[in-house]
Parts: C-alpha cells; sequence; structure tokens
C-alpha cells in the first residue's frame, strides 16, 4: 500500500478514536455526565446548530463541561500531541529510537524555572497569572542554548557530545532543583505534584497561550520530513545529497525543544509520550517521516487524554499525579525496547 494511502486511512481513524476518548474524558468525573447531555451542551455553543438544541440542564453542568472538563482535555490534547510530535522529531535527529523530549534537559530547565516560581512567590506585573508558564518555558528554551554551546565543537555538534552535554546539564540543574525544593518549605508539596505532571490547574487561558506556540512549531515541522529521512540515512548520505546537515539539524532541535517547552510549562514534566507513542507509530508504519510526523501528533493527544482521564477517575475524588501514570503506562514499553535492543546488539 502507497504511503499517501497509509495515511489517508490512518489519520482519520485516530482522529475518531481522540474525538472518542475526548468525549468520554468530559462525560467521566465526580460529577457523572451523559455522552448526549456533554454534546448538547457543546453544540448549543455553536452559530446555527444551537438554534435546534433545547436546554434542559443546570448552569452547574455547563460550568462543569466547558470551564472545567473542557478545557483541560483540550490541554491533554495539545500537550500530548507536542510531547509525541517533539519526541519523534529528537528520535530522528539523534538517530536513536530511545530518545525522548527530555533528553537534552529542556524539561529540568522548564522545571527549576517553575519551582523558583513557586518557591519565591514570583508574579510578574505584566504576566500576571501566566508568570509561571512563561518563565518555564524560557528557561527551558535557555538550557537547550546552554547544551548546544556546551556541545558544539568548531562549527559541528556531534550526536554523542550533544547527548553528553544534556546529561551534565541535567544533572547540575537536578542539583539546583533539589537545593530550590530543600528551601521551599510550605511549597514543597505544590512544586512535587507539579514536577510529576498536573493538569489540574489549567483553564482556557492556558490553552490559549501555549495553542499558537506549539501549533506554529509543529506546522513548520511538518515541513522537515524530507530532511529527517534523510538524516536518517546518515550524515555522510544526508550531506552528499545536499542536506545542510548542522543547519537542519539545529533547526529541528530547535523547533522540538519549543514544543517541549512550551507543554512542559503548563503541564508538568510528563515523561513516556515522547519515547512510546512515535515508537509504536514506527512500529505499524515504518520508519517514513512523512507518516510518522502527522500520526504521532495524533497519537501522543490519543495517549495523554486517555493517561489524563485514568488519573482523575481510578482514586475519585482523589486525583493522581498525570506522570505516574503515563510512567505505569510506558514504562513495560520502555523495558520491551530496551529488551528488544539488547537482543539485537548481542
Amino acid at each position: 500500500m502507497k504511503k499517501r494511502s497509509i495515511l489517508w486511512i490512518a489519520l482519520p481513524l485516530l482522529t475518531l478514536i481522540l474525538v472518542v476518548f475526548m468525549s468520554l474524558s468530559i462525560t467521566l468525573g465526580a460529577a457523572n455526565l451523559s455522552w448526549q447531555t456533554v454534546w448538547q451542551v457543546i453544540l448549543s455553543r455553536l452559530p446555527i446548530i444551537n438554534q435546534w438544541i433545547e436546554p434542559n440542564w443546570s448552569d452547574s453542568t455547563e460550568t462543569i463541561v466547558l470551564d472545567i472538563r473542557m478545557p483541560r482535555v483540550i490541554l491533554a490534547a495539545i500537550v500530548g500531541a507536542a510531547l509525541a510530535l517533539a519526541g519523534a522529531i529528537y528520535q530522528g535527529v539523534l538517530r536513536n529510537p530511545l530518545a525522548d523530549p527530555f533528553i537534552l534537559g529542556v524539561s529540568s530547565g522548564a522545571s527549576f524555572g517553575a519551582a523558583l516560581v513557586f518557591a519565591l512567590g514570583l508574579q510578574i506585573v505584566w504576566l500576571g497569572q501566566f508568570t509561571l508558564p512563561v518563565v518555564a518555558f524560557l528557561f527551558g528554551f535557555g538550557t537547550l542554548m546552554v547544551v548546544y554551546f556546551l556541545a558544539r565543537i568548531g562549527q559541528k555538534v556531534k550526536m554523542e557530545t550533544i547527548i553528553l552535554a544534556g546529561v551534565v546539564v541535567q544533572a547540575f540543574i537536578g542539583a539546583c532543583l533539589s537545593l530550590v525544593m530543600t528551601l521551599a518549605n510550605e511549597q514543597l508539596q505544590t512544586i512535587v505534584f507539579w514536577m510529576m505532571g498536573s493538569l489540574t490547574l489549567t483553564d482556557w487561558s492556558y490553552t490559549q497561550v501555549v495553542l499558537p506556540i506549539i501549533a506554529v512549531a509543529g506546522v513548520v515541522a511538518l515541513f522537515y520530513t524530507r530532511e529527517l529521512n534523510m538524516l536518517g540515512l546518515g550524515e555522510e548520505v544526508a550531506h552528499h545529497s545536499g542536506l545542510s546537515v548542522e543547519r537542519t539539524r539545529f533547526y529541528l532541535l530547535i523547533l522540538a525543544s519549543i514544543m517541549t517547552g512550551a507543554a512542559v510549562s503548563v503541564s508538568g514534566a510528563i515523561g513516556f509520550v515522547g519515547l512510546v507513542v512515535p515508537h509504536i507509530i514506527r512500529l505499524i508504519v515504518g520508519a517514513d517521516y512523512r507518516l510518522i510526523l502527522p500520526l504521532s501528533i495524533v497519537g501522543g493527544a490519543i495517549f495523554l487524554v486517555g493517561a489524563d482521564t485514568l488519573a482523575r477517575v481510578l482514586m475519585a475524588p482523589r486525583e493522581l499525579p498525570l506522570g505516574v501514570i503515563t510512567a505505569f503506562l510506558g514504562a513495560p514499553f520502555f523495558a520491551y525496547l530496551l529488551r528488544k535492543a539488547k537482543r539485537e546488539f548481542f
């Protein structure tokens, strides 16, 4: 079957699954709502269609659907899509199927920025409630710049060097983060819960902040599928094919890190999404990034919406950290990948 045919079949199917997951997630919670009620409330806000819908629900039901659950579910889909797409790009650029969006320390940098905001009670006047995501994003992106600077030797950056630089910077930031947590006192619990991943404190305003950033970076990244396929053949082959390897690699790392930083800034450090989803897509459709990138976007959204739903309902009314759920789902698959890689190596 042609690649284009696979894409036109798989993409609508995954999109349909995503809509079902999002609808199910909105209905589930402390106050159980029917699918019919949920869709009536949503459609009642659409022009033309709302003329055919008779409101027969309470104001509290509308508030739960439109102001509490729906923004959270949509943000979960956005964050999941961003992390999965970033993971696919990192795996392609680094030529390592075990790479994930946090390998270069972007997540650690964002977590450190967020911890400072919590510990110091920092709030920039002209940013208001957006101080946390903006500071976390800037720290995450700044971490990438430090890693890239340390890994640069002359005019080149080798993959082994950039991974080692990421490990070193992550270790240093981890120490700084531990120091902040030690001095945080009453804010310690908030910092720890945020670092484990959570969408508890989100509303429509957070979606409005991160969606344009992730959408623009994601759309630009989709134009680099050919370059990612060429990088997969090796640097020498890509260079002899006319590709500017260093420049392309830098642009792709920037795009992936922008998406990672924006996602982490509103959700905390959520692991395994960028590792598991692209690899599952690769196992199903092959190594062509013309398929991997768009399918990873929808697959990541499905994965995180499902994980967030489990985090809310497994121990309701108590909520589990989202990162705990993704770790429970992703760690066994990661172990499988390591086992498979070990068999192939030996």
